[in-house]
């Protein structure tokens, strides 16, 4: 397994998984998406996005869901009554099986049962959003092996690449949804500080149209996530800017909450050791318990024992 297959194995996908299973936020990251790359805008003018559906987590019969895996259904745009599948998939690393993978979600999850029908299953779209360190491409091997005549029917299901890195900056602070923009902005500077640290101050103003009780629980996630990928050093130059767009919100950063997380550590363990010497000289005053065993059994100097 190369470095790439190993960066995928990492947790953080759940990032990803979290802000998109939801259908609003999945249709902007959609339109963001069509902007920078023809084969999602076609798609999007060939389905009603106003009927977007997410298909819930049942794939019993697939092999393995990952973190980020997301399957939602639309109504073509032409007002028959026919679907399309949509499956979204994050990659943030280099994967060989990725479409063998998502074949078996095309095989196992896209299927309706409607009687008369000659196929139960959806014609789908695979939409592989990208946000790795190194340049990656699935969709430029087929090219490159195959004659451009197959192109078009080397894959069971329609694929797009969609590399969040390609997403302008204006875009994501210009989308109407501002925890899409946020998020997708984010990702798209997961691995770069100074990036980071130049296009969050650029929220706070945005980050008004939220509830107050959202963005807390937004900044929150986001803050988890960077630190998955920049680590906890990198993480601590971030939360100023963190504290910055999330005071007004009563955010806590996730440094924030490890310190706190260590403080009340180190304050309970200083209340157990000072209730265990309480014990060691209350057995002593009662004369439950000498002196010298005291000492032998707690630990503690005849100094300590004494001590008033």
């Amino acid at each position: 397994m190369d470095n790439g297959e190993k960066e995928r194995k990492k947790p953080h996908d759940a990032f990803f998984r979290w802000l998109f299973a939801d259908v609003t936020h999945l249709r902007h990251l959609l339109e963001l998406a069509g902007k920078v790359n023809m084969d999602v805008g076609e798609f999007l003018t060939a389905i009603d996005l106003d009927t977007l559906v997410r298909i819930p987590d049942s794939y019993s019969e697939v092999e393995e869901t990952g973190d980020a895996d997301l399957a939602f259904r639309v109504n073509v745009s032409t007002g028959a009554p026919v679907l399309v599948g949509i499956l979204v998939e994050h990659k943030s690393g280099r994967d060989s099986d990725t479409f063998n993978q998502i074949a078996r979600y095309v095989r196992s999850v896209m299927k309706r049962f409607d009687k008369g029908r000659l196929f139960d299953g959806l014609p789908t779209m695979a939409i592989i959003f990208y946000n790795g360190r190194e340049n990656w491409n699935p969709l430029e091997i087929l090219e490159r092996d195959y004659p451009k005549y197959f192109h078009g029917a080397v894959l069971p299901f329609r694929c797009a690449f969609v590399s969040m890195s390609d997403i302008p900056d204006s875009d994501c602070l210009a989308c109407e949804d501002v925890a899409t923009g946020l998020g997708a902005a984010v990702m798209a500077h997961a691995y770069d500080k100074d990036k980071l640290l130049e296009i969050l101050p650029k929220f706070k103003s945005r980050l008004q149209k939220l509830p107050d009780s959202e963005v807390p629980c937004l900044l929150g996630k986001i803050s988890i996530y960077l630190g998955e990928y920049l680590g906890e050093e990198v993480l601590k130059e971030l939360n100023m800017a963190f504290k910055s767009i999330g005071q007004k919100y009563g955010f806590v950063s996730a440094g924030d909450v490890y310190r706190q997380r260590i403080a009340e550590e180190r304050q309970k363990a200083e209340n157990a050791e000072a209730e265990k010497l309480n014990t060691a000289r209350k057995m002593v005053c009662d004369g439950i318990i000498s002196v010298e065993n005291a000492m032998a059994y707690f630990g503690y100097t005849k100094e300590q024992i004494l001590a008033k």
